[in-house]
């Protein structure tokens, strides 16, 4: 999986925006405005993303290539390097975990208002 790959990936989910809103080598992608994941484009491929505090120290556990979150809230952010040690099926799943977990925590009216976009 390139950066390409990645960001198609991320924004082909309902509801999703692209921004720099830290500087201009860190993208973000946002349901809802609410962040779920981010990449950083001068760097040595990686994804941050939202991850269950439970699973995400699982993963940590048994992926070398699944750290605690950069920069982030260490319990509930894990940065994912993409260098081909964890298949391309296996990141699209943690992005939609990450992006469902992000989803369930906006208000109902934001949920309802997700639901009726196209």
């Amino acid at each position: 999986m390139n950066i390409e790959e990645l960001r198609e990936y991320c924004l082909s989910k309902k509801g999703v925006t692209e921004s720099f809103p830290f500087d201009q080598v860190t993208l973000v992608f946002k349901v809802m405005n609410k962040m779920y994941a981010l990449t950083s484009l001068d760097k040595e491929l990686s994804i941050n993303l939202k991850c269950d505090p439970e699973k995400a120290i699982e993963l940590r556990e048994r992926y070398s290539s699944v750290q605690p979150g950069y920069h982030m809230h260490k319990k509930h952010w894990n940065t994912v390097f993409v260098d081909g040690l964890i298949s391309d099926t296996k990141i699209k799943e943690w992005i939609d975990h990450s992006y469902e977990l992000v989803v369930k925590s906006l208000t109902k009216k934001l949920q309802a208002e997700l639901e009726n976009l196209s």
